[in-house]
């Protein structure tokens, strides 16, 4: 059977206090939604159905470039409702998957044994063991352990108030028998709503096989309602990610403190410190050290290179055995070769530096293009932008530009040439030739230091 995913995710979300809709909150820097969508994907399903109600147009903004098909719940009348604005866009020949927008750490491989579970004359219910079921609606069995229904907990007894086992609201199901059942609903419960939980009690009547699977985790079927249980989700992200950053063979000197917001790959012998966010895609070469308080964003690191504390680094790539800050920046566009060093409080835009180069100090280095075995002295400023307009700063190799440099592009340092401390250049550097660009050193006898007028 070919495969439908059905999202719910028009709920309001009141209990987090805020305008962006709950499937929008943040989670990794992903949206909620996104993060299911994103599992949805990795199941390779024929069509994905995501519906939405409260903060519409944002929520399909904001996954616009998502190939979804939209069902509108312009009333929300309870899970079975939801579920009813979809089924008009799926055929009676799929497995429909129903997930929710607002339950980010469901497992693929949870998914894809639910899925296999479930067959033209049965269906897929995922559950949950939980020390306290309380808001879960409770799982049925009869004495031999088969599902007989799920009772939504303002409806349960005393009795079934006691039953451990919750209701994940994860189900696959045929969308044949899934339409009728739908279609037989009835708000006669303590909400006044339709439950798509009732379907389970039309499934057993029908004689349709219900193959219960247990959820591994908690954490996979956790849903958000207000934000700390969003930070809680965080937490369990974060160590999520942290694991597996560790079962690929890296070092994390605190697992509880980093935080991964992409897609990170790592070499062998990789070591992160505290207090490192990576961001976007990141590839981490072998033995690469990452210092405490480092930011990355979409960066890729050579193997033997050492990031030290406090660096910014942006949508750039740096080579092998470098050394990088502390505190340096590095802003998108930039591109280091092998054995570069960038020391401290040095920021790059938008620059390229080749082998064996540095620029260890106090320097501004912005659409460049640096050659091999360059030496940049400490306080150098390329002056690449006139107000209106960015110029290029070309460093031919085995130059060395002496301390306190302005060099105002468009400009060419030549081969081997070198430039003397305090220079403003505005013109081209011959080869191998020492150019310097100081006005005459003056003293003025006599002259005295402003003072402060008396009150």
């Amino acid at each position: 059977m070919k495969l439908a995913v059905v999202i719910l995710a028009a709920g309001q979300g009141k209990r987090m206090n805020s305008d962006l809709p709950k499937v929008l909150q943040p989670l990794a820097g992903v949206p909620l939604l996104g993060h299911v969508v994103s599992r949805a994907r990795a199941l390779d399903p024929s069509s994905i159905h995501v519906v939405y109600g409260h903060g519409g147009d944002a929520v399909r903004e904001a996954l616009a470039n998502e190939k979804l098909e939209w069902a509108l719940q312009a009333e929300q009348h309870g899970t079975g409702h939801a579920v009813m604005q979809a089924m008009p866009n799926v055929g009676d020949d799929a497995l429909v998957l129903v997930l929710y927008g607002d339950v980010p750490l469901i497992r693929v491989e949870t998914l894809r044994q639910l899925i296999a579970s479930a067959g033209p004359k049965s269906m897929g219910l995922l559950t949950v063991m939980l020390n306290n079921p309380d808001g879960y609606g409770r799982i049925v069995r009869n004495a031999r352990g088969a599902i007989q229904k799920i009772v939504e907990q303002k409806d349960a007894s005393k009795a079934q108030l006691r039953i451990r086992e919750g209701n994940s609201g994860i189900m696959a199901v045929p969308a044949k028998l899934l339409r009728k059942w739908l279609g037989n609903l009835r708000k006669s419960n303590a909400q006044g709503e339709y439950y798509l939980t009732d379907v389970i009690a039309m499934a057993v009547k029908d004689k349709i096989k219900v193959t219960p699977q247990i959820a591994p985790t908690l954490a996979e079927v956790l849903g958000v309602n207000d934000k700390a249980q969003l930070a809680e989700l965080e937490a369990l992200h974060r160590a999520e990610r942290a694991r597996e950053l560790m079962a690929a063979g890296a070092t994390l000197i605190d697992p509880a403190r980093i935080d991964i917001r992409g897609e990170v790959t790592v070499g062998r012998d990789v070591f992160i410190d505290a207090n490192v966010l990576l961001e976007g895609k990141i590839t981490l070469g072998d033995r690469a050290r990452i210092g405490p308080n480092v930011v990355l964003r979409n960066v890729s690191i050579g193997a033997d290179t050492v990031i030290h504390p406090n660096c910014v680094l942006e949508q750039s790539a740096i080579g092998a055995g470098c050394s990088i800050g502390p505190f340096a920046r590095m802003r998108p566009g930039s591109k280091l070769g092998a054995h570069v060093h960038i020391g401290n409080f040095v920021e790059l835009k938008k620059t390229e530096i080749a082998d064996g180069s540095k620029a260890n100090h106090l320097t501004y280095l912005g659409d460049s293009v640096i050659g091999k075995g360059v030496n940049v002295g400490a306080g150098t400023i390329t002056c690449n932008y006139d107000g209106a307009n960015k110029f290029t700063t070309t460093i031919e190799d085995g130059a060395f530009i002496g301390s306190g440099n302005m060099l105002v592009a468009p400009i060419r340092i030549g081969k081997d040439a070198s430039t003397g401390a305090g220079s403003t250049l505005t013109k081209d550097a011959p080869d191998g030739q020492l150019t310097l660009a100081r006005a005459k050193q003056l003293t003025l006898e006599g002259w005295k230091r402003p003072v402060k007028k008396p009150k």
